[in-house]
């Protein structure tokens, strides 16, 4: 028995379209599902939507349901919430009507093997849930940081990443947290979710406000999370001796230009890269994916979701969706597609 499911494809540098296909009935070991949420990554994705995506880079090996390549056409998308509709045979986690969680592109229905899939709390809305793969990179990004208690922090960009760094850095130890960030709407949130103070990089002062507030000792923990190449510079700047600076940022084709000649050097400053594909080697002994996820699920009752939720569009206009976000970035937080 076969299903028909609408996908969506990125076709060229801001341009996407549907596709109708079949799907095949779950076989063994695999779940049928009808999708309810989907989440717009504003910085991955939008980079992909953009064309600003490395054309000969490979797509993410560990997101096993992306279809295509970043030269186009392309399949993409991991942050997908939907309802268990049908079961294939020896099915040990799941019933119908479930509510799950997968690293899927934005489509209407799909078959994903069981062991890809997350069943959501009953407790936790169903639209919170596209949170997760986001959730699972600030995760990642507090590890590869390594937070010791009392610590000062400071964090660049107050995108969903950025904001859910910022909540998570409190539950690590830090006693203060900075955030930084452009946009009036998004400092004012990130005081709201857990930041002591909030500066906009635009001020002259910046440098002097954010060493003020670190007692003149500079930050014990920078994050770099903002996607602008420019505020690495400002962020080395502000790393005390000896310093991590954690980039989360992908920049994509985007190039990143650094003066290195001033307190990099001297305050010998290690830039750290974080992605969420790969579990820091310190930690994988004891952490996998499966319990780094089982974490996440745990938080989500935890953290301040409803508020980062700016617009809701219904599916089929999802290309109304993907201009407001690249039109008036300082007007959108997180989007979420809709799909029933």
């Amino acid at each position: 028995m076969t299903s028909t499911t609408k996908s969506l494809w990125f076709t060229a540098p801001r341009k996407i379209s549907f596709r109708k296909t079949s799907v095949q009935a779950p076989r063994e070991g695999e779940i049928l599902v009808k999708t309810l949420f989907s989440g717009i990554s504003h910085g991955t994705e939008m980079l992909v939507y953009r064309g600003q995506a490395p054309k000969d880079m490979q797509l993410d090996a560990s997101i096993t349901l992306m279809d295509g390549s970043f030269d186009f056409p392309l399949k993409y998308g991991y942050s997908c919430v939907g309802k268990v509709a049908d079961l294939g045979s020896r099915i040990r986690q799941f019933n119908k009507g479930d509510i799950v969680f997968t690293h899927n592109p934005h489509e209407t229905a799909f078959v994903v093997p069981e062991i890809l899939a997350t069943k959501l709390p009953n407790s936790v809305p169903p639209e919170h849930g596209i949170f997760l793969a986001n959730l699972e990179t600030a995760i990642n990004c507090i590890w590869d940081s390594a937070v010791n208690l009392g610590d000062t922090a400071v964090v660049f960009g107050q995108g969903i990443v950025g904001l859910l760094i910022t909540q998570l850095l409190k539950k690590s130890g830090a006693s203060k947290v900075i955030t930084v960030d452009s946009i009036n709407n998004r400092r004012d949130l990130s005081l709201k979710v857990g930041a002591d103070v909030a500066i906009d990089p635009k001020s002259n002062d910046m440098l002097e406000l954010i060493r003020e507030h670190t007692e003149g000792t500079r930050a014990d923990v920078v994050i770099e999370a903002s996607g602008s190449p420019e505020a690495l510079d400002d962020a080395i700047r502000v790393a005390g001796s000896e310093g991590k600076v954690t980039v989360i940022s992908w920049y994509g084709t985007k190039s990143v230009p650094l003066q290195l000649g001033r307190e990099f050097h001297r305050n010998r400053t290690t830039i750290k890269s974080s992605q969420v594909s790969n579990i820091a080697p310190a930690l994988s002994a004891r952490w996998d994916k499966s319990r780094r996820m089982k974490l996440a699920k745990e938080l989500l009752p935890q953290l301040h979701l409803q508020e980062l939720i700016s617009h809701t569009f219904p599916f089929e206009k999802a290309h109304e969706a993907y201009e407001m976000i690249d039109k008036n970035p300082d007007e959108v937080l997180q989007v979420v597609l809709q799909y029933v």
